[in-house]
């Protein structure tokens, strides 16, 4: 079973008995990613202060840059002009670039990383963080925004996404949607879904136009965007309009990608109706989910891959990933720990690193301290999925993922004493 093109392609392997939970191989012009996977985030076409050998070193398979922030800074046109995204950040792998959406109204309305995750019951279309001002308003053409580097005005359609990512190269890329959060009304949610269907059509034809223009590269695989926030039927209706756009003959997507805002405790079950819906032949990509228990419930739901920035950023804070709970090195506890971060890792930090020793990097302001927690951190994250895929093939799932946060969450409960 499977979907392919000259360049791309997508096999399923081995599926859990009685579950959705499946794993998988997605090749590219760059290499194989074997799933379930999870893609280690390099905004800037760099994952931050980490070396890229460094990141494959820990068993990265592929990254995934941001459109927005690449647009803005250095320049798309600059990336091609280095041979694209991979070979401009001297990475081997596959590459993925989002279309910029997410940023543009995150950063748009002031919430920077992340996106208001409960609404307590707050219903609003005017949604703004505190103190901010609205930096990005949404049209049926696109969305105008300023920039948040200098206040300079911009424009994205669904065609200047396309031609951004074109112009970056990567391996996958993401049709441009526009993102909701929780908090807008059930009113304009529906009336979303609609545009981003609509933005999703005209991302196909861009891309056709621009694939045909540019026939002598890589082909680069576009991904749909499935958006309804907590709505079951304007989730699973999403998926079908996305789906119709190629039934009439005409290109369809490679694969597709969950988005959206999703309530933590929902995530499962509205991961669970999009691939109900989604054909089992193309890769379907969870965006912006690392915690143990959000990838476990992606996975057994039928997501293939996913990718966060949270593992390099909360490193830079201090916050250590281990298989006994997550824990923040900068404590006083750990000032004469000479254990290693974590004693059952196999990254390069645990082998020549104690906790010790990062506490005092951080307390001194060392840059090294980024470097050596984010390689920690990336390396849990990697190796929790490559444990998840092989209980799928062993058929072990549910032994193995429930041992796995049963530990995970008993430990965390334990270090933040």
């Amino acid at each position: 079973m499977g979907t392919t093109n000259s360049d791309f392609g997508f096999t399923v392997g081995n599926r859990l008995a009685g579950g959705q939970a499946r794993t998988g191989v997605i090749r590219t012009p760059h290499g194989e990613i074997h799933t379930p996977a999870f893609i280690a985030v390099g905004t800037k076409a760099t994952v931050k202060a980490v070396l890229p050998e460094t990141i494959a070193e820990a068993g990265a398979q592929a990254v995934l840059a941001n459109a927005y922030h690449l647009y803005l800074q250095p320049g798309s046109d600059i990336v091609e002009a280095a041979g694209g995204l991979g070979a401009f950040m001297n990475w081997a792998g596959p590459t993925f670039t989002d279309s910029g959406g997410f940023q543009v109204m995150s950063l748009g309305v002031g919430f920077k990383k992340v996106l208001a995750m409960s609404t307590d019951g707050i219903q609003s279309d005017e949604v703004i963080a505190s103190g901010k001002t609205r930096l990005a308003t949404v049209d049926e053409d696109g969305v105008t925004f300023s920039s948040h580097i200098d206040g300079s005005k911009h424009r994205f359609t669904p065609e200047i996404s396309m031609q951004v990512q074109h112009q970056l190269g990567a391996d996958i890329m993401f049709a441009f949607d526009e993102l909701t959060t929780l908090m807008n009304t059930r009113s304009y949610q529906e009336a979303s879904v609609e545009r981003t269907r609509r933005w999703a059509a005209r991302c196909l034809a861009e891309h056709d136009r621009l694939t045909t223009e540019w026939a002598g590269k890589p082909y680069q695989a576009l991904f749909g965007v499935v958006q309804g926030a907590q709505y079951e039927d304007l989730r699973r209706e999403a998926v079908r309009g996305l789906i119709a756009l190629g039934a009439d003959g005409g290109r369809s997507f490679d694969g597709y990608g969950i988005g959206g805002a999703l309530e933590k405790g929902n995530l499962g079950t509205i991961v669970g109706w999009c691939c109900q819906e989604l054909p089992e032949d193309k890769p379907r990509h969870l965006l912006g989910i690392s915690e143990p228990d959000d990838i476990v419930l992606a996975i057994a739901a039928g997501a293939d891959t996913f990718d966060c920035v949270s593992p390099s950023r909360v490193a830079r804070n201090g916050a250590i990933y281990s298989r006994d709970g997550r824990y923040n090195v900068t404590a006083s506890r750990f000032r004469r720990d000479f254990s290693p971060l974590d004693a059952d890792c196999d990254c390069y930090t645990c082998a020549h690193y104690t906790r010790a020793y990062l506490h005092h990097l951080f307390k001194a302001k060392e840059r090294l301290f980024a470097t050596l927690a984010t390689i920690h951190n990336e390396r849990f994250i990697i190796s929790l999925v490559d444990r998840i895929k092989d209980a799928i093939d062993a058929g072990t799932f549910d032994e193995v993922t429930g041992q796995l946060l049963d530990r995970y969450y008993a430990g965390s409960a334990e270090t933040s004493r």
